[in-house]
């Protein structure tokens, strides 16, 4: 696939699963406040990693990523619909700290005033 066409489907992935985030059950996905970070795909799209982050820590991302693994035939069929993709990539969910660790960044740099 080429380089810009993959670049719009992986921004679709992601504006997608955004959506579909807000409507799980979950309670483990539900509760958590999550974030996408960042949403890769391989080059024929068999296999699209999203990186997850949670204000809560990283124990509550692994949670939610725990509730992300178990609904990803959901998320697959919903996001199969939503793009109309001829194949919807596996889905592979990885807990992030980045936002924790932003949140210590800025802590320091306030502190530092």
């Amino acid at each position: 696939m080429s380089g810009h066409k993959l670049e719009r489907t992986t921004e679709d992935i992601k504006r997608e699963l955004t959506a579909i985030f807000r409507e799980l059950k979950d309670p483990r996905v539900k509760d958590a406040f999550i974030s996408i970070i960042r949403v890769d795909v391989t080059n024929d799209l068999s296999y699209c990693t999203v990186y997850v982050s949670a204000i809560e820590g990283i124990e509550r991302c692994k949670k939610a990523c725990k509730g992300l693994d178990s609904a990803s035939g959901f998320i697959r069929r919903e996001l199969g619909q939503r793009l109309r993709l001829r194949h919807v990539p596996e889905l592979i969910f990885t807990a992030s700290d980045s936002i924790e660790y932003s949140a210590n960044i800025s802590r320091i740099l306030k502190e530092l005033e």
